[in-house]
């Protein structure tokens, strides 16, 4: 651990900086929090619980926030504020956003709202406000991901062929299913602890998700995850 010039001559010196970086943090923390109530809050659930009908659930326009902070990575939510890109093809609700094509249904993307974009500064703010939203953390567990590694063609076996996900989740930009999100930036933007639980039981973190719950063993999770973070170390930046 690096120490702080000075610092074991005049503790107080530390206990001063630790005042400094904590009232720092909540500064960004209350400025994010303004933003997100005046910005976002028409469209995101900030607060909880998650819909507990299947018209709420249509009427979603974005991801729930409440449980931000146990869900999202934050290097990669302050990026992505900053120049958002569309992570669910087909938008929040499938059956909104298609319409008949030539070889099926496709997506409409004159019905697709695009997600504004804030400045660096904003972007930290708001950051630091979702981290601090930590809904069901009775669902986390820490180390529940333990590093490990699987081979590409053994993790799309899993996927594809075994669990059939790919029907919803796009594993790379064109190739999967538009009814999900895209499942190639996944391990960029959520926390391994959280994946293991979600994939555990969907249900229990949104109890009218489409996502159906797959009964993975132990085993499969994790190893639903190295793929998740395969595929992510596969995306250019």
């Amino acid at each position: 651990m690096s120490r702080i010039k000075g610092a074991s001559k005049n503790p107080l010196k530390l206990v001063a900086l630790a005042a400094m970086t904590f009232a720092s943090a909540v500064g960004w923390a209350a400025d994010g929090e303004a933003i997100l109530n005046a910005q976002c809050s028409a469209c995101h659930n900030l607060a909880g619980p998650a819909p507990a009908t299947l018209d709420a659930l249509w009427n979603r326009k974005g991801p729930d926030l409440f449980y931000a902070g146990n869900k999202y990575q934050a290097a990669w939510m302050e990026k992505w504020l900053q120049k958002p890109t569309r992570i669910r093809p087909a938008g929040m609700f499938y059956g909104n956003h298609i319409k008949p094509g030539a070889k099926g249904d496709e997506v409409d993307a004159t019905t697709l709202v695009t997600h504004p974009a804030l400045p660096a500064t904003d972007a930290k703010a708001v950051t630091g406000a979702l981290m601090q939203r930590k809904g069901r953390s009775d669902l986390v567990t820490a180390g529940a991901y333990v590093p490990g590694t699987i081979s590409r063609s053994s993790g799309e076996m899993l996927f594809d062929k075994f669990k059939g996900c790919l029907a919803c989740h796009e594993i790379e930009p064109g190739y999967g299913g538009l009814s999900g999100p895209e499942v190639y930036t996944a391990a960029k933007r959520l926390q391994e602890n959280y994946l293991i639980s979600y994939l555990r039981n969907p249900q229990a973190w949104d109890p009218k998700t489409f996502m159906p719950n797959k009964r993975l063993s132990d085993t499969d999770l994790q190893k639903f995850v190295h793929y998740l973070r395969l595929l992510g170390e596969e995306v250019k930046p």
